[in-house]
């Protein structure tokens, strides 16, 4: 039997985020209109009534000492589950979303080196602001962890809030690091565009996983897409 195609969403919607973060790319190094709007809705939103401290706290569910064991703790307990439940490779959503959030750094850290932004007025150092390291975090650990989380919910209001909480907390993110100044808007919305890709690739990894071989045929069955 043949294998089922890719699905086509996660493959548009993963051209479509690199497609945006060439374009947020282009200009920022050019310096062209989209970073000095940029630049003044970052001085806007540091002005902002939100307290510093409440800011702070938002900024910093993106630390990877903070994202990092949300997803550990839950591709844990969803890989037990797949196990317990008997589910062929049960291991593998969790290994891909793992695989997903030990690649931010690898991603993050030589466009920052390369395209050498200033950070907004009073943040330390000359440069490497974009993307947002915090962001992107956050976007790919709160992500996969719901993308993990997502199966085991049956009715769709479950799973429509799960979403939304998980795009809420990453807008947060972004408006407390933005609003205490770290960073510019167009450094977390660029973080976004990469978690993006990286959460797709996570979706079109799973999606490909066999199912379990038939007792009677001893042939894989038709696959079907997973988390």
């Amino acid at each position: 039997m043949s294998a089922t195609p890719a699905p086509r969403r996660p493959a548009l919607t993963l051209s479509l985020s690199v497609l945006l973060f060439a374009l947020l790319t282009w200009q920022v190094v050019a310096e062209g209109p989209l970073r000095r709007a940029d630049e003044r809705a970052g001085r806007a939103l540091t002005g902002s009534r939100l307290p510093e401290g409440a800011a702070e706290f938002l900024a910093d569910l993106g630390n990877a000492t903070v994202a990092v064991p949300v997803l550990v703790a839950v591709a844990a307990y969803t890989a037990w589950h797949a196990r317990r439940s008997g589910a062929f490779r049960w291991w593998l959503p969790a290994v891909a979303a793992l695989v997903a959030m030990a690649a931010v750094p690898v991603l993050v850290a030589p466009l920052k080196a390369v395209i050498d932004r200033a950070g907004p007025p009073g943040t330390a150092g000359d440069g490497g602001f974009y993307p947002s390291g915090h962001a992107a975090t956050a976007a790919v650990a709160y992500g996969a962890a719901a993308l993990l989380l997502l199966p085991l919910l049956r009715g769709a209001y479950g799973r429509r809030e799960l979403v939304i909480g998980c795009c809420l907390v990453n807008v947060a993110v972004g408006f407390g690091l933005v609003r205490r100044g770290y960073h510019w808007p167009l450094d977390v919305v660029a973080s976004w565009c990469l978690a993006a890709v990286l959460l797709q690739a996570v979706v079109l990894v799973v999606s490909r996983k066999a199912a379990p071989v038939s007792r009677s045929t001893g042939r894989s069955s038709a696959r079907t897409p997973g988390c």
